[in-house]
């Protein structure tokens, strides 16, 4: 039985994209496409399709607060109502730093930009399989409440935990555990599994265990994950340079003048970022 899609992203582009590889697929019927937040929450509450595809960043509402109006919504609404109108939700960005958060609020999954053939059929796999599960549950209304009730505090969740990030990061650099202010960090950056942090005059080890895990330490107004192997301060870029196919490089104010890549996916930030 194929299953109901719904798609909202203020870009037609990407409207079109993600629509023309869910119609290759051939067993996901779009119900409807919206261009913002709002348009999102109306369209949901009147196809209740079985998955939805949002985008992070659009106007009016961000996706974040789509979801956090739904489960307001439902909570207003019996338990077992709520259960088969919340749909399974897939974040579409070119913004990889909110993947973390979009897993702590209960999304599918999450696909950056230009999307992948091989990404979007493993959501849609994924929610055929999540779906059959909940089919099961949702004659038990007790957790489907209790499940709204979670995820609401989810979604207020990471702006409590911004305000104690701690202001220092330890560095090990030979035989020492230097303590390091969060803005003295020009970028980090992972090589065979180590995670090594630079600044104008120290560079080190770090203790996380992955750049993801070091990132969830550093202010997200001020880290930037340019590329899959480098997060970068962007106090700190000192200058960036045009390169091949419409690609960028960073130049940091490290001493070594360090040029980092900037991922395709990213490269759209990258010009909002600085007005390119």
């Amino acid at each position: 039985m194929a299953l109901s899609a719904l798609i909202v992203d203020d870009e037609q582009l990407a409207r079109e994209e993600l629509k023309y590889l869910l119609d290759s697929l051939g067993d996901v019927d779009v119900v409807a496409e919206g261009a913002n937040g709002f348009e999102a929450v109306e369209l949901i509450e009147e196809h209740a399709p079985d998955l939805v595809f949002l985008d992070v960043q659009m106007p009016g509402l961000d996706g974040f607060a789509v979801i956090e109006r739904l489960v307001e919504r439902a909570r207003a609404r019996k338990p077992e109502e709520a259960a088969r109108r919340l749909p399974h939700f897939v974040f579409a960005t070119a913004y990889d730093q909110y993947a973390v958060r979009a897993f702590d609020v209960n999304a599918l999954d999450y696909l950056l930009k230009p999307f992948d053939r091989r990404r979007v059929e493993e959501a849609v796999e994924r929610a055929r399989q999540r779906s059959a599960g909940a089919a099961q549950a949702a004659t038990d209304p007790a957790p489907a409440e209790s499940q709204l009730e979670a995820l609401l505090r989810l979604l207020n969740k990471p702006a409590a935990e911004s305000r104690t990030q701690p202001t220092k990061l330890v560095v090990q650099t030979q035989n020492r555990m230097l303590l390091v202010d969060q803005a003295e960090v020009c970028f980090a950056s992972v090589d065979e599994g180590v995670i090594r942090i630079v600044t104008r005059t120290v560079e080190g080890q770090a203790r996380s265990r992955t750049l993801e895990e070091l990132q969830d330490q550093l202010d997200p107004a001020v880290f930037w994950r340019a590329h899959r192997g480098f997060l970068v301060n962007i106090n700190h870029i000192r200058e960036v340079v045009p390169w091949f196919k419409s690609t960028y490089q960073l130049r940091m104010d490290d001493k070594a003048q360090t040029e980092i890549p900037v991922s395709r996916a990213q490269t759209r930030h990258l010009r909002e970022l600085f007005k390119l």
